[in-house]
């Protein structure tokens, strides 16, 4: 990543007042606009672009302190800064650690500019074309995931979670500076992860992948204006009793031989309990009957989905002589052999 001299991009001393900033800016965007270079318009796009970054930094007051703090530092901050991010990048990739990021939503990024400009100055309101201060802007939505079990699933209702979440850095208030030098907390990349604890309301049934909001968790507005939302995204971990698919959910039953082939009442696990379950006589091995309504809620209410119970058999072992005779005798009963 390349350093951005803004000053020399503009034409100005460092120490230029901000009116000989914007006056460099409007003298330089009508040059080279590329409205005004119809015969070398890839060219003078990539200049506008240069000149309308380092316009963006210089012509902000906040953002060229940050900038003007950096100096001979800035390789070392755009190293810590980096490992920030790819940390935080590692865990939204990862998402069973509560990584968090901001959502790639419409106007998250800085798509356009350079690598230096978007490692320091991302995320920061932005000023117009004539050096205006931004409107207030709505804080990003933010997103993470959560890993829920079944039973949490199938009982829902209230749980405490805690979440690690990226916000700005509450010691230079995201600004990436402090007294004129680079912020030691969030090392001038302006922003800092915090674990937060939070009380959820957990629809019964929620599906893996589906979405639990809460409102104004999200990422800080801008200028008065309210903050984003937090979305939180269901991963259900695994069981070492029940699969679900969809509403419904299966489970392995071992039984004895004897059940299947004579019939029984019997015990089955549910989320709700054991029930009664009645094998009819001669049932197959790896059948699977159905207990109505013992799956998951449905998350938009009106009834549960089913359980599907799959009948293991478990045949007898170290027979005894009696009991091997008793076998040999059944299997000359059934072939017909006296």
């Amino acid at each position: 990543m390349n350093y951005k001299d803004y000053y020399a991009v503009l034409g100005v001393p460092k120490g230029a007042p901000e009116k000989d900033i914007k006056s460099a800016y409007r003298r330089l965007a009508r040059k080279w606009h590329p409205d005004a270079n119809p015969g070398n318009a890839k060219a003078a796009e990539e200049k506008f672009k240069e000149i309308s970054e380092a316009y963006e930094v210089l012509g902000d007051s906040d953002k060229r302190r940050k900038y003007d703090a950096l100096g001979s530092d800035w390789q070392q901050a755009a190293r810590q800064a980096e490992q920030q991010r790819r940390y935080r990048t590692q865990q939204n990739a990862t998402q069973f650690d509560f990584g968090f990021g901001p959502n790639a939503a419409a106007g998250a990024g800085t798509s356009g500019f350079s690598d230096f400009f978007d490692m320091f100055f991302s995320g920061v309101g932005r000023r117009g074309p004539a050096g205006t201060a931004p409107s207030a802007t709505r804080g990003q939505d933010m997103e993470t995931t959560i890993e829920l079990s079944l039973h949490d699933i199938y009982e829902g209702g209230k749980k405490s979670i805690s979440l690690q979440l990226e916000d700005s850095c509450p010691r230079c208030r995201g600004t990436g500076t402090e007294s004129g030098r680079l912020c030691v907390a969030c090392h001038g990349t302006g922003r800092t992860l915090s674990t937060k604890k939070f009380e959820i309301s957990i629809p019964k049934g929620i599906g893996e992948g589906q979405r639990i909001r809460l409102a104004g968790q999200g990422g800080a507005g801008t200028g008065g204006a309210p903050s984003g939302d937090l979305f939180l995204i269901v991963k259900t971990t695994d069981d070492a009793r029940y699969k679900r698919k969809g509403d419904d959910l299966y489970v392995d039953l071992p039984v004895d031989l004897y059940d299947l082939v004579l019939g029984a009442e019997v015990q089955v696990p549910t989320m709700g309990g054991n029930v009664a379950m009645t094998i009819p006589e001669g049932t197959q091995n790896n059948r699977l009957l159905r207990l109505s309504g013992k799956g998951m809620p449905h998350v938009k209410g009106g009834g549960s989905g089913d359980q599907y119970v799959r009948l293991i058999g478990q045949f007898p072992q170290n027979l005894t002589d009696k009991e091997r005779k008793l076998f040999r005798d059944l299997k000359n009963l059934r072939n017909g052999k006296k």
